[in-house]
């Protein structure tokens, strides 16, 4: 009688599957990059790869090589169990829940896997924003004057906006400086208004630097400012402007776009219907 080897699964460290390398073959489906991916946070060889994921040692080499592609379900299931892939990571491959989920009025974190890392503050989120803004080719800033994430030198994001190839594609939304919400907003801080809009055209005389760097578009809105994002492509940082704090003390949501989620989606369309009713300055 035939015996089963039974699989023994592949663990990585949960940033590993945060890595946007990674989440963008998870979404194209490109298990090559992904068995890749795994030999690389794992240091697991092709043979322990293969013994995970219920394949011979040659298939792997095939599918890591590009001489081969996954294409049936049920092999993505296969891999997705054999590499312990949490349910967000599932999802980007389409595919359900490891695990079913009872329902009530709550459900866990990893019900919404948009929803991957929170940070206490902006400043300890900054190495890894960094990092996804200069793998980045389109840049959403939403901010109140944004002079220290874009607008000065030493700014946290001024040094990631050169590319070596194309050009970064950059949309910045500041509070206009004639505002009512601008007056508002310095209250809340201790600020006078003319401190506040002084530093909001400070930031787009600045951002007008950029046009040989980047390709800059410069907007104003009018609302009291609510929330802070830093949209680089699939991936965004959200924080929140309050009366009690300025936007980069705010804890800070690190969100990533998937098939199922409405956080993305839903600060895009923010983003996007924002843009489309401010005043462009440049």
């Amino acid at each position: 009688m035939a015996t089963t080897t039974p699989l023994v699964p592949i663990e990585l460290p949960d940033w590993a599957w945060e890595r946007a390398e990674v989440r963008e073959a998870l979404r194209s489906r490109d298990m090559g990059a992904v068995f890749r991916r795994v030999q690389q946070y794992s240091g697991a060889s092709q043979a322990r790869i293969a013994t995970a994921v219920g394949m011979t040692q040659a298939r792997v080499n095939e599918i890591i090589n590009g001489r081969r592609e996954v294409v049936r379900l049920d092999v993505y299931e296969r891999i997705a169990d054999g590499l312990s892939m949490p349910d967000d990571t599932r999802h980007l491959l389409g595919l359900a829940a490891s695990r079913e989920r009872s329902g009530g009025a709550a459900f866990d974190l990893a019900a919404f896997p948009e929803v991957v890392r929170v940070y206490s503050s902006q400043a300890s989120a900054r190495a890894e924003i960094q990092q996804h803004v200069r793998a980045a080719a389109e840049l959403d800033i939403l901010a109140v004057r944004g002079l220290g994430l874009i607008g000065l030198n030493d700014s946290m994001l001024r040094s990631c906006l050169s590319r070596n190839e194309g050009r970064l594609r950059v949309r910045v939304l500041l509070l206009d400086p004639k505002s009512p919400a601008l007056s508002q907003r310095a209250a809340e801080i201790g600020e006078s208004a003319e401190s506040l809009a002084g530093g909001v055209n400070l930031a787009e005389a600045r951002l007008r630097e950029l046009t040989d760097t980047c390709d800059v578009g410069i907007y104003r809105y009018d609302m009291l400012p609510t929330w802070r994002v830093i949209r680089a492509d699939g991936t965004m940082f959200v924080g929140a402007f309050d009366a009690g704090w300025e936007g980069h003390e705010s804890a800070t949501y690190k969100i990533m776009e998937t098939s199922h989620g409405p956080l993305f989606r839903g600060f895009k369309r923010m983003l996007d219907a924002m843009i489309s009713g401010a005043q462009r300055t440049a």
